[in-house]
This record gives C-alpha cells, structure tokens and sequence, in this order.
C-alpha cells in the first residue's frame, strides 16, 4: 500500500557562495546587517519536502503518494512527477499563484540561509484525507500551518499511523499544539535544532517524547542519528559519503527511507541505517532529486 506524503512541492533555486558566512557577517552588527553575496553557481531544481521525499521512496520501490498543490507555473513539476511513476491524483493545482519557492544559498561550509516563499503551498488543506485512500501510513511534513495542522488530525481520525516531521514549520506552532501533534504522532523525526526547540516548546526530553510515541529519530547530519525507542537512545551511525557536494534535501531523502523501512515493517534502527545510507548518496550529487541508488533496494 502506499505512503501518503503532506508536503509541499517547490522549486529550488540553488546558489553556492564560495566564501563563508561566517566570514562576511559581523555576529556584533546583527541589528543593522545589509550584506550580499556573489554567487557565481546558480541553478533551478524540482524540490519541496514532498517531492524530494517521494523520489527517494520510489527510487526505493515504495509506492509514494504525495499530497500537495503546485501553481500556475506547476506544469513542468506535474510532468516529472507522471514521468518517475509517482501519483500525482492528490496533487492539486492553485491557479491564481505561483508553486512554493525556495530561494537556497550554500557557503563552503555547508551552511545555509533560505529564503521561501510559499505560493500554492498555503492552500494546501483543501485537500482532504480520508480513510479510503489506500495509504498504510503517512508523513505530515513541513507545509501550510492550516494544513499541517487539519492533516494531522484527518490521519488520526482515519486510523493512518504518521510520522509528525515539523522540520523548518516548528516555529509556527505554540507548545500545546504540538503536544497536540505528538498526541496524534505515531513517529516523530526532527535534527538536532528542531529537537531542541520541541523540547522547550512542550515542556517535554527526548526521553518522554519517546515514550508518547512508537519512536523518535534525531538526525544528526554527518554525525548520524539518535534513535529513542521508550525513553531508551541507540546511536546510528553516519555512512561516509563519496564526496560533500550539495546538503540541500538530504534530510528529505533520510526520510523517504524511513518511509521505506516503516512499510516493510523493520525496527527504526534499521530504518535509520537505511536513511544514513540514502543521505550519503544525496550529498554527494548537486540537487535534491538527482541522485540513484549504488545498491539494490531491500
């Protein structure tokens, strides 16, 4: 059965800064910064959490579903989505304004600043979730609030185990709101920053979290992850990739193979081991949706 992913789709543009953030901003002048950055690569890539998301699952063989709305300018996103076998019949098109973007620019150290601006994306709850639609479990990732939140609740309602995965839409929500989420969650997966940001909204450690949920997962990036199964942590650790090129929709691609090992009914741990091992392979390749497998899937 497949894996519905609440998500958004977007185009990336995708700018490298040869030089460090950390050497052009005066962390002293904070309140009257006026900076720029010559960006001499620049490039436009399909992207959205939904999208890279149900690439890595399909290149996995799962059945990806996303559910997700594009604009006036989607038609080339809606094309390569039917072109790669994905389903595109939760996809749903907004045509008084544009798909999501998302404005990307990556130092030499792997840093990033994003600017986004949301489109098509904010209409996203309008579409709706019920439990006829054949999903075995789902992902309610970074989206419109409204929608994040009213997915959510039409998962729980329809009896469809999901992975709570706020990412960079954390901040748009109080504490009980996302204790609310967690309340609903079957999974939850966040990076170190958004871990520590969970936790002081809600009161909650890691520990308890996990014991709210069937389990937790704290990516670490190139130092792998935590996994919180009952209040107890196991370490996963990292997969050294080929070469360091491009971060931009690792974590995506971590989750499409969380998706994967959660519909073959695995332990996290080896859900983890399995998105370690896709993360390595995506940041080794420019993009978020242009890198293949070097191993047969599972």
């Amino acid at each position: 059965m497949a894996a519905l992913i609440c998500g958004s789709l977007a185009f990336d543009t995708i700018m490298t800064f040869e030089g460090r953030f950390a050497e052009q901003i005066l962390p002293d002048q904070l309140h009257i910064l006026n900076v720029s950055f010559l960006v001499p690569q620049l490039r436009r890539d399909f992207g959205g959490c939904a999208g890279n998301i149900a690439y890595s699952l399909k290149l996995l063989g799962g059945e990806p579903l996303p559910m997700a709305m594009l604009g006036n300018d989607g038609g080339d996103y809606l094309k390569r989505l039917q072109d790669l076998g994905i389903s595109t019949r939760h996809v749903g098109l907004a045509q008084d304004t544009y798909t999501a973007q998302a404005m990307i620019m990556t130092d030499r150290d792997n840093n990033q600043i994003t600017a986004f601006h949301p489109g098509a994306m904010m209409q996203a709850h309008s579409q709706r979730i019920d439990a006829g639609m054949g999903a075995r479990l789902a992902i309610i990732a970074p989206d419109g609030r409204d929608a994040m939140l009213e997915h959510a609740a039409q998962c729980h309602a329809a009896g469809i185990p999901f992975v709570f995965d706020p990412g960079q839409g954390l901040p748009m929500f109080n504490g009980d709101e996302l204790a609310a989420f967690v309340a609903q969650a079957s999974w939850i997966t966040v990076n170190d920053y958004e871990g520590k940001m969970l936790c002081e909204r809600t009161g909650w450690s890691l520990e308890t979290l996990s014991r709210k949920v069937r389990g937790l997962v704290v990516t670490l990036g190139g130092e792998g992850c935590e996994v919180w199964t009952d209040g107890a942590k196991t370490m996963v650790p990292p997969v050294a990739p080929a070469a360091v090129v491009d971060p931009t929709g690792c974590g995506d691609a971590w989750r499409g193979a969380l998706l994967y090992g959660l519909e073959q009914g695995w332990p996290l741990e080896q859900c983890a081991q399995l998105g370690n091992r896709v993360g390595a392979l995506k940041i080794a390749q420019r993009g978020p949706q242009n890198y293949q497998l070097d191993f047969p899937p599972q």
